[in-house]
């Protein structure tokens, strides 16, 4: 039962029959929008807002998630309102979708609403998720791409009463891509500079630098599976492209040190959540170098920023050429 992503929210708080909202898929921008879109249609018509839960199933506590999510509904509210429970990633814990797909016949009778929030790929023929496609209202958020992709950027140049030509268009996708949280920021970024003018070709050459952090990304992926042909595909056709190596490195500098980062967090046993909140790093950046320093020991890590750092310098002291210093950095990580 899928709900339609333009129908208002706050027509699923009454009258109702299911109460039970489920958000999924990998294009996180789109599905925290609309998770800030549901809160703040529940906080319009409930004004104390003191009925909101946050459950994170991506902390590993001592705590049962599922009991104290069902504690909280059970409890009578002091308003006489509806109970919004927001559950947080609930596939990351196999003891809350057991409880879950056990009582889900009971969660289904309750007046509350739960939101379930799950970010990046599910298993379709996990049992939980297939209870969630059939009985509850859901949305998957699919990363837009081609025309879609287009439509959207659109939209958002609209929204700030902002014109965008075609090919200026087509250029500002072809260096940010799918990436919707720096789409968002360059678009801000572009209006700003514009002042309600039409961006321009010109405008996107001046202001935004291609996709290349994506692709860094794929380039440090390709080098924790050992891959470096790959790895230095990745960066030859950035070279290729006339990208400055000194760019290059310097963004390969950037994702190992958040690399570093996160990983400290992980080796003292830091919950994701807390991660979000202490690295001060984009949730984005958060998400992809949690799971790419999983492939790496702290040790390594701290030897390959090392090397990065010698690199660097002696490119800048002449010791080295550029696109040199960069192959044999790939080659000796």
């Amino acid at each position: 039962m899928v709900f339609c992503e333009t129908k208002h929210l706050s027509n699923f708080y009454y009258g109702a029959k299911i109460m039970i909202i489920f958000l999924y898929g990998q294009d996180t921008y789109r599905m925290r929008e609309k998770l800030n879109e549901v809160v703040e249609s529940y906080k319009k018509i409930h004004k104390s807002g003191l009925n909101l839960r946050y459950f994170d199933c991506s902390e590993k506590t001592a705590e049962d998630t599922f009991n104290n999510l069902k504690d909280e509904i059970r409890q009578a509210s002091m308003f006489e309102e509806k109970k919004l429970a927001v559950v947080i990633n609930p596939f990351l814990d196999s003891e809350f979708k057991e409880k879950f797909l056990k009582e889900r016949k009971d969660l289904l009778k309750s007046e509350d609403i739960i939101l379930l929030y799950e970010e990046g790929k599910i298993a379709k023929n996990d049992s939980l998720f297939k209870f969630f496609i059939k009985d509850t209202k859901s949305q998957e958020f699919q990363i837009l791409s081609g025309q879609k992709l287009k439509n959207w950027v659109r939209r958002r140049f609209e929204r700030y009463e902002t014109k965008i030509e075609s090919d200026a268009l087509e250029m500002l996708i072809e260096h940010v891509g799918s990436d919707l949280w720096r789409m968002n920021n360059e678009i801000k970024k572009l209006v700003s500079y514009k002042n309600n003018t039409t961006v321009k070709k010109e405008d996107i050459k001046l202001l935004t630098r291609s996709k290349i952090e994506t692709d860094i990304f794929k380039t440090i992926d390709a080098i924790s599976q050992k891959n470096k042909k790959q790895a230095l595909n990745l960066l030859h056709k950035h070279l290729e492209k006339g990208d400055s190596p000194l760019y290059l490195l310097s963004m390969i500098n950037f994702q190992f040190r958040n690399l570093l980062i996160v990983k400290d967090f992980v080796e003292k046993y830091r919950p994701y959540s807390v991660i979000l909140k202490k690295s001060g790093l984009h949730p984005f950046v958060v998400k992809k170098s949690y799971s790419l320093s999983q492939e790496f020991s702290i040790r390594e890590l701290k030897k390959i920023y090392r090397r990065i750092f010698q690199v660097d310098l002696d490119i800048k002291t002449g010791r080295i050429e550029s696109k040199m210093a960069l192959d044999l950095l790939i080659a000796e990580i």
